[in-house]
């Protein structure tokens, strides 16, 4: 694997008959281990799977310590589910061919809406939904103050310790292949990503009690640009990041 693993990922777009075989070749890294070393195989993810689990999920980032450390394994972490953790250069693309493996398809866990199934509880997607109508004026005004940066703002539940992460679109591409696409001097067309907002955080809950419109859209810019950097994304404009941080510093220094 270590001499031939980055051909093999070539595999299954190269030789579409045999992309079943190829996959059972195929080895990742994953949170089962933690670790870097590409040894979990697709056989062992699927039987580990949790009772009720459909999907098999991974995240893509652009190193390892990136896509292990990302806020969208929070609550996969919490819940015991595994996920495979793909740096590679060539992942995104592999599994944009993959698709599926033994009948279960794969997700990754940084695009669209997250749907765990019956790995949710009915009590918690009845949780999830009144919150999400409590917290609409909130939401309204965070589009508002970050309009020109995202098509759309919701209130996430795969957070557990982060305040805010982006999602992109469920059919976008994703921020690793946008980066190799863009490295190769190709032009990539222009998507706006989903803000998703911890609705338990304290800073969440302090956005939501702020009355002063213009701290409200720095602490708003400030948890956007938080959540790219999360990602291993660079900012647009680091220096109104660091502006827009020292002045809320300094304003609780006071």
């Amino acid at each position: 694997w270590k001499e031939f693993g980055q051909v093999l990922k070539e595999g299954p777009a190269e030789d579409f008959a045999n992309r079943e075989k190829i996959a059972k070749l195929l080895r990742f890294a994953s949170t089962h281990s933690d670790t870097a070393e590409q040894a979990q195989s697709l056989d062992d993810y699927v039987a580990r799977m949790k009772e009720g689990q459909e999907k098999i999920y991974y995240i893509a980032a652009e190193n390892f310590n990136t896509a292990k450390n990302s806020p969208h394994l929070e609550v996969f972490r919490k819940k015991g589910i595994e996920v495979l953790l793909l740096s590679d250069r060539v992942d995104e693309w592999l599994m944009s061919h993959l698709q599926e493996f033994e009948g279960k398809h794969f997700q990754d866990v940084g695009k669209g809406e997250l749907d765990l199934g019956k790995l949710d509880t009915e009590e918690e997607k009845q949780a999830q939904e009144k919150v999400a109508e409590q917290l609409k004026p909130l939401l309204e005004r965070v589009k508002t103050a970050l309009d020109e940066q995202v098509s759309e703002v919701r209130i996430t539940h795969r957070l557990t310790d982060s305040p805010a992460c982006v999602v992109v679109g469920q059919f976008d591409m994703g921020a690793q292949m946008r980066r190799l696409l863009e490295s190769a001097g190709q032009k990539v067309p222009e998507s706006k990503p989903i803000f998703e907002l911890n609705p338990e955080h304290p800073l969440v809950k302090k956005l939501d009690a702020e009355t002063n419109n213009e701290r409200f859209g720095d602490l708003a810019h400030i948890l956007f640009d938080q959540a790219n950097l999360a990602e291993g994304a660079q900012l647009n404009d680091p220096a109104a990041y660091v502006q827009r941080l020292n002045k809320l510093l300094l304003e609780l220094s006071h």
